[in-house]
């Protein structure tokens, strides 16, 4: 199948065929496009037109090609449809997309749109989710799932799955629960076909198996189904009822958005903003940040305003000012990167003492070959090996001291429970660039005997 291409030529056509009404033209060509595809279409639309296409198509694609849509653009179309319209589309969604549609709702109408889904045990379900945290396990969960009694047999296992499985998109499991609705395990669909239809469920489910709490976060929940490979991990409460599940399809997302998230704050970027966002609440974003940079150079001038005497006699040290605190900028990033990459993927083993000592190894080990290097070159290009040994030893110096900061600071997060990904950009690129210049200027006066 040929990848989809939003066009300007496609947008244009479809612009004229709303414009001038051509709905069976409309239909026919959205009939085989992808709902996702659907959906960039309708991003690039106005409020109208976009509204228009939503009311023309089938609510059984459109309930998904809102999913699939920007915020803002979601918001708008909502905003034109009637309660009873929204309902319509919510039927037609599982549980968990269409209660994040309606927490997204202006809350006088919430209760409303409610009312008017016809099945009620669909909406009991979305209501039953609104309940939870959105930054939680049951704030993720759908309610959609197969599950069984463990004293059923297996005649009447099969005949409630068949009835179970008509409100369900995909199966990715069949659940085990007790009279109480407690988890107990999980069934194999080989085992079931094997098995006599007279044997009760009890003797032929698996008991192992992996649930998340209804209160776990969504990235610890992310690192279960990373770990062992899951399709999909049941929800349980507090006491060990099943309630739900996650599917992989949300935890993609929770991946991504956590993904996002921390390539802004590497980036300095301190709020969850896109491209498209205003320009007040871009500046709100970037602004905290910038005024460190500002704090930091103001400092590295400072210190370099203390060692003026130093500069006026060796200006080459001067010229190598940019370079020692580029060098530890980026050292100090890149081990700083690596640390919060394996907090995020929990693989980091061992105490903090350990990995500060391999983190200040491997830094003295490209610290010596970049220095050797550094100092051939400011040697044969000035002939003062004294000036050469400066600049050098303070280059070493300062890749350890960047490398253990760069360590030391997003490990020292993580254990106060603060986002480690705030430590990889201009908080970590600040502080070396002022220890950096401090540490490459002292060095130099007690070398050279200023």
């Amino acid at each position: 199948m040929t990848p989809f291409k939003l066009t300007e030529e496609l947008l244009a056509e479809i612009e004229h065929l709303i414009e001038n009404r051509q709905n069976a033209s409309l239909r026919e060509m959205m009939e085989e496009v992808h709902y996702a595809d659907v959906a960039e279409i309708i991003n690039e639309l106005n409020e109208d037109e976009a509204t228009f296409l939503i009311k023309l198509l089938d609510s059984e694609k459109t309930s998904d090609v809102l999913t699939e849509l920007d915020e803002d653009v979601r918001e708008a179309i909502l905003g034109n449809l009637s309660s009873k319209e929204i309902a319509g589309e919510l039927e037609e969604l599982d549980t968990d997309d269409a209660a994040d549609i309606v927490a997204e709702l202006p809350k006088e109408i919430v209760q409303e749109v409610i009312s008017e889904i016809s099945d009620r045990d669909h909406a009991r379900d979305i209501v039953d989710l609104l309940r939870y945290d959105e930054n939680s396990a049951g704030g993720l969960m759908a309610k959609e799932l197969v599950k069984v009694n463990e004293n059923w047999t297996v005649l009447t296992c099969v005949k409630e799955m068949r009835q179970q499985a008509e409100n369900v998109t995909r199966v990715h499991s069949i659940y085990v629960v007790d009279d109480a609705g407690l988890l107990k395990g999980r069934l194999s669909l080989k085992d079931l076909l094997t098995a006599s239809t007279k044997s009760p469920i009890k003797d032929v489910y698996i008991a192992k198996v992996d649930s998340v709490n209804v209160n776990e976060k969504p990235e610890e929940v992310a690192k279960i189904m990373s770990k062992y490979d899951l399709e999909a991990i049941p929800v349980v409460d507090e006491i060990g009822r099943l309630v739900g599940r996650i599917t992989i399809d949300d935890i993609v997302d929770v991946i991504r958005e956590e993904a996002d998230k921390d390539y802004q704050l590497a980036a300095g970027i301190s709020q969850d903003v896109e491209a498209d966002d205003s320009i007040w609440d871009l500046t709100r974003a970037r602004l905290p940040w910038l005024f460190l940079g500002l704090i930091g150079g103001v400092g590295a001038a400072g210190i370099m305003g203390g060692f003026e005497s130093m500069i006026s006699q060796h200006a080459i040290l001067f010229f190598f000012t940019p370079l020692i605190a580029a060098m530890a900028g980026n050292v100090g990033v890149q081990s700083s990167a690596i640390i919060v990459q394996g907090l995020a993927n929990d693989d980091l083993k061992g105490s903090i003492g350990n990995r500060l000592f391999k983190e200040m190894l491997l830094a003295a080990l490209n610290g010596f070959i970049l220095s050797v290097v550094l100092l051939f070159f400011t040697w044969s290009w000035k002939g003062s090996l004294a000036t050469a040994l400066a600049i050098s030893i303070s280059l070493i110096t300062v890749i350890i001291v960047a490398g253990i900061i760069g360590t030391f600071i997003p490990l020292f997060l993580h254990k106060r429970g603060i986002d480690p990904a705030i430590a990889t950009g201009p908080f970590i690129t600040t502080s070396n660039d002022i220890f950096g210049i401090l540490i490459y200027f002292w060095i130099a006066k007690l070398i050279l005997g200023i």
